[in-house]
C-alpha cells in the first residue's frame, strides 16, 4: 500500500527530531528516565483533548508537543490545534509547566514553533527543533526568574523588553538614534531590522555597542557578526578589542569572549563569534574552506559562485547556537544565494549598511529601522563629499579593431606567458572586451600619465606629494599592468605603487593596507575589490576606477572608500604638504559616474576628456589575451 503524505512527514520530524538529540519512541516503549530529551508518538491526552502527534518529555517531565502535518499544510492555522493539546496533560502526569510551554507545528518541511514565555507569544519559523537541553535551560531560567517564575526577566524576548536606557557619552546622534531604534524593533520581537547608515558614519562601532548591551543586558548567549571578507574580520576583532565600556571599567574583550573563526570549531565560551558566510556555511556542511575563497569578496562576484547545495541540518552546530545575527556589509548574494545560512538559525538577524536595494529591503521585511544617507552624514561633517575628475579614452568608450597581419602578443590568461604572434584575421572587440580579452597597454599608459600630469594642477592644486590613491582594477592581472606603469611614469621605485589583491604573496595584505594607511608609502594601492567594501583608510584623497561597475550598491560601496574623516595632523603624518582633509576625487576614466545611477551626488564636477586613436599606435603597444590551449584572441562579447 502506498504510504500517506501524513506517513512520510512523521518520519522525516523523526529523523529531525533525532538529529537534535531527542529519542523517539511509541508509548509503549517509554521510560521517561532513560533519556535527557523524548519524544512520544500518539500520546493520549484528557478526554476531549484527542491525541498529540508527539509529547515531549526532557528530563522526566513534560515540556510541549508537536502536531504534525502532511508537507504543503499551512501551518499558522495549525497553531490552535496544538495550543489544545497543550492544555490536555493528563493531572497525574509531572509537567515543568501548566499548560506545556513549548509548541511546534511541522510537516517536516517547514516548521513553526511557540514559546509562551515569549512576551506577547508568537509562533516563528525554525530550520529544525531545539535541543532537549535548550529547552532545560530555558526551562531553568523561567523556574528561577527574578519575579518569582512569571517570566519577566527569563527568555531573551523578555529582557529585550527591559533594557537600561543608553549612555549616550562618545556617540554620534546617529549611533544614538540607531540604536535606540533597533532596540525597540527588537523588544518588539521583529524578527528581522536593517540600519542604513553612510560609509564611515561609524556602524561598526554601533554594532559594537549594541551586541555589548545585548550580551549584557539582555544575556544573549552569543552573536554571530558575519562580515564580507576574511581580512574584515581581522578589523572587526580590532573593534571589539577597543571597544570601552560606558558600563564597566573593562574593555569588551576583557568581559566577554569574542572569536574570529579561523577553524571550523566554535569556542563554546565565546559570546561573539566573527565569520565569514562562506566559513559558516562549510561548517555546516561539515566541510574544509579553502582560505583564499574567505578573500575574494562575493558583493560584485555572485556569478561566479553557482548556488549552493541546499544546507541540512548539523547536530555540532544546532539552530539555537546563536542569539543574534548581524550582517555587515556582506555581499549582496548573503540575501539570495547564501540566505539558507542565515535561516539556519533561530536568531534574530541585524543588516548593517550603507547601500541597500530593494532585494535587502525585502528580506528584512521592510524593518529599515535607520536610516542615514551620505548627504547627511557630509552635512554633519561626519563624511566628506566628493569632485569627480574624468579622464576619457577612445578605446575604453568604443572598443578598436586589430588588422590581420600585424603582430601582438598573446598572453596566457593563467600563467602570463607571452606569445609573439601574427593575427591572420581581424580582431575587433567592444569596450567591455577591454582589460579581460584584449589588453592594450597603452591604453592603461594614457590614463596613468594623463593623472600624473593633471594631479597637481587641476585634481589637487598647490600639491606636491602624490595624495593617497587607491585605484580599482577589473582583475588581478590588469591590477599587474597598472602597478608595473604607474612605477614607470611617475618615476618611483617599487615602494611608491603596491598590488594589494587576495593573490598578492610575501607580505600579506592586510599588512600591506596597514602600511597604505599609517605610512608614507605606498602612495598608490591597486586593487580589485579586497578594499572595496569596509576597510577604513582614512587618508585615502584619491579612487580611480579602471573598471566597469554593475552593481550601485557595489558602486556606492567603493565610492565610500574616500569619505571617512580625519584630523589634519594625521593626515599630514602620512601626507606632508596636505592640509585638512576637505574632500576626495573620484578619478573616472571608465564613465561609471555617468553609467550607474547613484544615490549620492558630487558637489562640483571637473570633466576633462581625451580622445585617443589606439588604432593609430604601434601594434608592439597591444597584447591579446587568449586562454590556456588557445592560438587566437577570444572574439569579443557583442
Amino acid at each position: 500500500m502506498a504510504e500517506r503524505p501524513e506517513d512520510t512527514a512523521r518520519e522525516e520530524i523523526d529523523r529531525l527530531l533525532i538529529a537534535a538529540g531527542w529519542h523517539v519512541c511509541d508509548l509503549d516503549e517509554a521510560d521517561i528516565h532513560a533519556h535527557p530529551g523524548l519524544a512520544l508518538r500518539e500520546f493520549p491526552l484528557k478526554k476531549g483533548h484527542g491525541f498529540a502527534d508527539y509529547l515531549l518529555y526532557v528530563n522526566a517531565k513534560a515540556v510541549g508537543v508537536i502536531e504534525a502535518k502532511k508537507a504543503g499544510t499551512t501551518l499558522t492555522g495549525v497553531e490552535i490545534q496544538s495550543d489544545k493539546y497543550k492544555h490536555g496533560l493528563p493531572n497525574e502526569l509531572p509537567a515543568w509547566f501548566r499548560p506545556l510551554p513549548f509548541a511546534y507545528q511541522s510537516t517536516g518541511v517547514e516548521t513553526r514553533f511557540t514559546n509562551v514565555f515569549d512576551p506577547d507569544a508568537r509562533s516563528r519559523t525554525v530550520f529544525s527543533f531545539h535541543r532537549p537541553e535548550t529547552l532545560a535551560t530555558w526551562l531553568s531560567d523561567e523556574a528561577t526568574g527574578t519575579d518569582g517564575g512569571t517570566g519577566a526577566r527569563s527568555g531573551l524576548r523578555s529582557r529585550l523588553d527591559t533594557m537600561p536606557p543608553l549612555i549616550e557619552e562618545g556617540l554620534w546622534p546617529a549611533q544614538i538614534e540607531a540604536i535606540k531604534n533597533l532596540e525597540k524593533s527588537l523588544a518588539e520581537n521583529r524578527p528581522r531590522s536593517l540600519v542604513q547608515m553612510a560609509t564611515g558614519s561609524g556602524k561598526t562601532f554601533t554594532a559594537v555597542t549594541f551586541v555589548y548591551r545585548l550580551i549584557k543586558f539582555a544575556d544573549a548567549k552569543r552573536v554571530l557578526f558575519l562580515v564580507d571578507r576574511g581580512n574584515l574580520g581581522k578589523q572587526t576583532l580590532k573593534e571589539f578589542q577597543q571597544y570601552k565600556s560606558p558600563y564597566s571599567p573593562f574593555k569588551f574583550t576583557e568581559e566577554f569572549i569574542a572569536q574570529r573563526l579561523q577553524s571550523n570549531e566554535i569556542d563554546k565560551t565565546s559570546r561573539v563569534c566573527i565569520s565569514t558566510i562562506q566559513r559558516i556555511y562549510s561548517m555546516l556542511k561539515g566541510e574544509d574552506l579553502d582560505p583564499g575563497t574567505e578573500e575574494e569578496s562575493l558583493f560584485d562576484h555572485s556569478d561566479l559562485f553557482k548556488e549552493p547545495p541546499p544546507v541540512a541540518y548539523n547536530p555540532h552546530i544546532p539552530i539555537e547556537t546563536f542569539d543574534v545575527i548581524v550582517t555587515d556589509e556582506c555581499h549582496r548574494s548573503i540575501y539570495n544565494l547564501w540566505r539558507q545560512v542565515l535561516e539556519y538559525f533561530d536568531a534574530f538577524i541585524i543588516g548593517l549598511t550603507a547601500t541597500p536595494n530593494k532585494q535587502t529591503f525585502g528580506f528584512f521585511n521592510q524593518n529599515l529601522v535607520m536610516e542615514y544617507p551620505h548627504e547627511q552624514a557630509v552635512a554633519d561633517g561626519v563624511n566628506v563629499n566628493y569632485d569627480v575628475y574624468q579622464i576619457r579614452t577612445q578605446i575604453a568608450q568604443s572598443g578598436s579593431r586589430i588588422d590581420a597581419g600585424y603582430y601582438v602578443d598573446k598572453r596566457d590568461r593563467e600563467t602570463r606567458e607571452v606569445r609573439w604572434e601574427e593575427l591572420d584575421e581581424d580582431l575587433e572587440y567592444a569596450p567591455n572586451a577591454l582589460d579581460k580579452d584584449v589588453v592594450a597597454l597603452d591604453q592603461i599608459r594614457t590614463v596613468i600619465r594623463t593623472f600624473r600630469d593633471k594631479l597637481f594642477t587641476d585634481i589637487f592644486p598647490g600639491r606636491t606629494e602624490v595624495p593617497k590613491t587607491l585605484i580599482f582594477a577589473k582583475d588581478d592581472s590588469h591590477a599587474e599592468d597598472i602597478v608595473k606603469i604607474v612605477r614607470e611614469e611617475f618615476g618611483k621605485g617599487n615602494d611608491f605603487a603596491q598590488k594589494i589583491t587576495y593573490k598578492t604573496t610575501g607580505k600579506k595584505p592586510d599588512e600591506l593596507i596597514a602600511e597604505f594607511r599609517n605610512s608614507f608609502n605606498p602612495r598608490i594601492a591597486v586593487t580589485v575589490d579586497m578594499i572595496a567594501t569596509g576597510t577604513d583608510i582614512k587618508p585615502l584623497e584619491i579612487v580611480v576606477f579602471m573598471r566597469t561597475i554593475r552593481s550601485r550598491s557595489f558602486f556606492e560601496q567603493m565610492k565610500g572608500r574616500g569619505v571617512r574623516v580625519i584630523r589634519p595632523g594625521d593626515l599630514k603624518a602620512v601626507t606632508p604638504d596636505a592640509g585638512a582633509k576637505t574632500h576626495y576625487v573620484i578619478v573616472d576614466s571608465m564613465g561609471v559616474c555617468e553609467n550607474v545611477k547613484t544615490d549620492s551626488r558630487p558637489l562640483s564636477q571637473v570633466n576633462w576628456c581625451l580622445k585617443t586613436q589606439m588604432m593609430n599606435l604601434p601594434p608592439s603597444s597591444w597584447s591579446a589575451y587568449v586562454p590556456k590551449g588557445k592560438t587566437k584572441p577570444m572574439a569579443p562579447e557583442r
